[in-house]
């Protein structure tokens, strides 16, 4: 039976996905409870938002998962995933803006199935440091986090891809792609995915009325942003110092 959800734009459902196991290090778990902290809510509400609270799920942490080097973690992912799946469900029939604060890029395969079981299209557009094409028989890391919109548009490992029961998640055209780094560019792969590579993390002036007429253009989106907590992005930034460490090294013995 087709449910007819009713839109309501100044309602906002807010679940927490205190999730790391598809990242890189661990810190990004701690995000939920520091955005709380930070008085989320209370901002949401001062500019006329009303916000439902659907709480937390249940945590799920970085682990290295060296038996499976190409896919690490999935079992822990899958099990996330079911949990956020439940609630983003219940936020997206309530007709609200559903507002996820993960936790790893992961977390938008959650939420993405949740609003399938009402959406027969949905509309993403991706804003991350990477455009997180990668699927196990590419990645370098085996970090699901890189592989993530891959498995959106039914590549990948078969455990993520049949999450939600008909593969692709989402389809190539309705997925847009903006990776803020500047040292990525459009990768050279015949595909209907839109493309926006923008420095910085900034959008240009221009292209700020494209955006706009992008979020207008289908009836339900979803936004995939990424904004790392401080121990993350410490753990990259010594994961990156101690390889340059190792390269200089290197080079001294090879003098």
């Amino acid at each position: 039976m087709a449910v007819k959800i009713v839109r309501q734009p100044k309602k906002i459902a807010l679940i927490g996905a205190p999730s790391s196991a598809a990242a890189f290090s661990a810190g990004s778990e701690k995000a939920p409870a520091a955005l709380r902290a930070a008085g989320l809510e209370a901002k949401l509400q001062g500019v006329g938002y009303e916000v439902v609270d659907y709480g937390d799920c249940a945590p799920r942490l970085f682990a290295n998962d060296d038996e499976h080097r190409r896919a690490r973690n999935l079992t822990e992912i899958v099990a996330g995933l079911n949990d956020l799946k439940t609630r983003a469900e219940l936020a997206v029939k309530s007709g609200a803006l559903v507002l996820v604060l993960g936790g790893d890029c992961a977390q938008a395969i959650g939420l993405l199935t949740g609003a399938r079981r009402y959406y027969k299209h949905v509309n993403l557009l991706w804003f991350d440091r990477d455009a997180d094409l990668n699927t196990p028989a590419s990645t370098p890391s085996g970090r699901i986090d890189g592989m993530v919109v891959a498995h959106i548009i039914g590549k990948g490992a078969p455990e993520l891809v049949r999450f939600w029961s008909e593969a692709p998640l989402v389809r190539e055209p309705d997925v847009t792609l903006c990776p803020c780094s500047s040292a990525r560019r459009r990768p050279r792969i015949r595909s209907p995915l839109r493309y926006r590579c923008h420095r910085g993390g900034r959008l240009p002036r221009g292209e700020r009325a494209w955006w706009g007429r992008i979020a207008l253009r289908r009836c339900s989106r979803i936004i995939h942003g990424v904004c790392e907590t401080q121990e993350s992005a410490e753990s990259r930034c010594g994961a990156v110092q101690s390889r340059q460490r190792s390269r200089r090294q290197r080079r001294k013995e090879a003098r």
